[in-house]
């Protein structure tokens, strides 16, 4: 059986190009294709990085009432890693 590791969720055409998706979604899956391959470390960073990204409230996008746009929150979680 091969894992399939995707964020499952609407296609949401009324948001395309707006720039307010949430990432975190989506940077987690990567997270756990990483554990699931033995690549614990990088998926334990990873999650880290999100978690400390979500404590501030700019880093957030509007969904999880905050400020931050898609590029916006993925920087954050980038520069967190």
């Amino acid at each position: 059986m091969t894992p399939i590791f995707e964020l499952v969720h609407s296609w949401a055409p009324d948001i395309a190009g707006k720039g307010i998706a949430n990432p975190v979604g989506q940077i987690w899956s990567g997270a756990m294709m990483l554990d699931y391959l033995g690549e614990k470390k990088a998926a334990e960073n990873i999650v880290r990085a999100i978690e400390k990204t979500l404590e501030k409230t700019e880093n957030r996008t509007k969904d999880l009432k905050g400020t931050a746009n898609t590029v916006q929150c993925a920087d954050a979680v980038l520069n967190n890693i």
